[in-house]
């Protein structure tokens, strides 16, 4: 079976390359891959830096593969959010080096959270973004902590609850990504930002990325168990399993309430 994340280093830098088609959705398997290759790099005292990128056409991640929702339990979801919300901030708080995200594609939900988790957001002309779970009956808890902190708070309500899609433009005037490049550019200018990042002092610089989300990232650790309570009491509502179904059988859903 080809495998659905490539790990390589060169030159310093990790690559973490997602390559589950039809659309990098999060299994907990998959997660776990991600996960436990950010703790290699991690560990890896010749890694410098990390870029976290897609290699399926048209798609960074589309977030959560729907039926870890379908007719679960609020425990069986809980899990998954651990993995998503709690391991994946303590993997990246402690990383010790910069993490990149280069966008050539869609993110959506859950892929938003693996993006937002890096310190630098690459993004191409050929990105979009979006937060669907209201669309699904489902709540997008998690960006309730950081989103309205990054863009403003009247902006935030607008994209978590309009469940609109958005583009790069629009995510560079927002300040949501840090970088708009050309789509045939795009794994070239993450190995440059990398590779400068790279070069600095390895220990000023995780001595400074600690400080830098110590001062800005301690809210996101407080917003967890209620952003994992909010989520698991939506997902587990009639109208949450009516609009994942809906949305899978591909057909408007019929709300309860």
């Amino acid at each position: 079976m080809d495998k659905l994340i490539e790990y390589k280093v060169i030159d310093h830098i990790a690559w973490i390359t997602l390559k589950r088609n039809p659309s990098n959705a999060f299994s907990i398997d998959f997660l776990d891959d991600i996960l436990d290759k950010l703790k290699i790099a991690s560990k890896d005292k010749e890694v410098r830096a990390i870029i976290l990128e897609s290699v399926v056409n048209g798609i960074f991640s589309a977030g959560l593969d729907l039926n870890l929702l379908i007719n679960k339990s609020g425990l069986e979801i809980r899990e998954f959010l651990k993995r998503l919300y709690v391991d994946l901030w303590d993997i990246q708080y402690n990383m010790g080096k910069p993490t990149i995200a280069s966008i050539n594609g869609a993110a959506r939900g859950g892929g938003m959270t693996l993006a937002i988790s890096c310190d630098i957001i690459i993004a191409s002309e050929k990105a979009s973004f979006g937060y669907p779970e209201i669309n699904l009956g489902l709540l997008p808890a998690i960006h309730f902590t950081h989103l309205p902190r990054i863009i403003g708070r009247y902006k935030a309500f607008d994209l978590l609850f309009s469940g609109r899609t958005f583009y790069s433009d629009e995510a560079l005037m927002l300040g949501l990504i840090s970088r708009k490049v050309l789509s045939r550019e795009i794994r070239e200018k993450a190995n440059e930002i990398a590779i400068n990042l790279s070069k600095k002092s390895p220990i000023s610089m995780n001595l400074g990325r600690a400080a830098f989300l110590r001062t800005n990232d301690l809210d996101y650790r407080r917003g967890v168990a209620n952003a994992v309570e909010d989520f698991c009491n939506a997902a587990t509502t009639p109208d949450a399993q009516e609009g994942l179904k809906a949305f899978l059988e591909k057909r408007e859903p019929k709300w309860k309430t």
